[in-house]
């Protein structure tokens, strides 16, 4: 290797996209995601924070069951299953004819975790040709995708950066993605304002979609759409429950909001967390106080499952998320 193939290589290396850096820093060999405690050691999802949630997710499936006609074979596909908290919880709140018939499917790059229910089939990738429910639960923030930046003349540039998370600007936005940039992210020419380049997501959800025969596709994330974009984008890092600088060397979560709009294939829509949990019988009512009298431990758990209801749900927090809901071949069940 000649003195300046070896300088090129070095530079490489220092200095990448944030698609190709998040990469490894998630899911190489050793990445944040195949860590042994599990993105639950380090952020709460809607999943740890309530059996309700999980509750809720098993009635819509019963729903795209009875707009299936039943089938012999119902498929719930948890896309990016952590250690198939998810899977396992909608697994036990399912009807016991309805769970006789569903084959539950975790897909997770990390190993299966000890002790998982044995009726849980844990892969790699969603598999082909299923009939029922993929929900793809937080994941597609985590989905990685390049940075672009305006300069001081105006250009949309990608953003470098080396492991420690120091940035610098590169070559200008070019191809497809300064198409979707034009589209979905329009940046004025004003320097230092940031937009995150979807295009990775928008072509991982429609894969995701393309699996399914008949039923619905569900995205939950963090989101914004195309009227709210952030003037400097919203790639950040979790670590041990604590937001934190987004740095690609193994040591935190990457993430960004979803452009949830840009995702969307015909006939999705995007709604908010608190009116699709309504809708699944989620509502976060306070138990009547004449419960407290008649049957006091009846009334504490009920008023537990209401904060918890209300957590699931609370404006300014979890009850934001957007949800992308795709129907395939049935009718909306919202």
């Amino acid at each position: 290797m000649t003195a300046g193939t070896r300088d090129e290589w070095q530079e490489w290396q220092e200095w990448r996209g944030w698609r190709a850096a998040a990469q490894d820093a998630l899911y190489a060999p050793g990445g944040f995601y195949r860590r042994a405690e599990g993105p639950a050691g380090h952020f709460r999802t809607s999943v740890h924070a309530s059996p309700l949630f999980a509750q809720a997710v098993a009635r819509l499936l019963c729903r795209v069951d009875e707009a299936l006609g039943r089938p012999a074979v119902l498929d719930f596909v948890d896309m990016a299953a952590g250690r198939g908290e998810l899977a396992g919880g909608v697994l036990a709140a399912l009807p016991a004819d309805v769970a006789a018939r569903t084959r539950v499917c975790a897909v997770e790059i990390a190993g299966r975790p000890a002790g998982l229910d044995h009726r849980i089939e844990w892969l790699a990738e969603p598999p082909q040709g299923t009939t029922g429910l993929l929900f793809a639960n937080e994941w597609l923030d985590n989905v990685p995708l390049e940075v672009a930046e305006m300069d001081a003349a105006g250009v949309a540039r990608l953003v470098l950066v080396r492991e420690d998370g120091t940035e610098r600007l590169g070559d200008p936005v070019d191809g497809e993605p300064a198409r979707w940039l034009e589209r979905w992210w329009p940046l004025p020419g004003e320097e230092g304002r940031r937009a995150e380049i979807g295009l990775p997501r928008d072509e991982a959800w429609a894969g995701a979609v393309t699996t399914l025969l008949r039923g619905l596709a569900v995205a939950v994330d963090y989101a914004h759409t195309a009227g709210t974009r952030p003037p400097f984008g919203t790639l950040t890092g979790f670590r041990e429950g604590h937001e934190t600088r987004a740095v690609p060397d193994g040591s935190c979560d990457i993430t960004a909001h979803v452009a949830l709009d840009a995702c969307a294939l015909p006939g999705g829509r995007v709604i908010c967390q608190r009116d699709a949990l309504r809708a699944l019988g989620v509502t976060g009512a306070r138990p009547p106080l004449t419960l407290a009298s008649t049957d006091p431990a009846a009334y504490v758990r009920a008023l537990a499952s209401a904060g918890e209801a209300a957590e699931l749900t609370a404006t300014g927090g979890l009850g934001d998320f957007g949800w992308l809901v795709q129907p395939v071949g049935v009718e909306d069940p919202f």
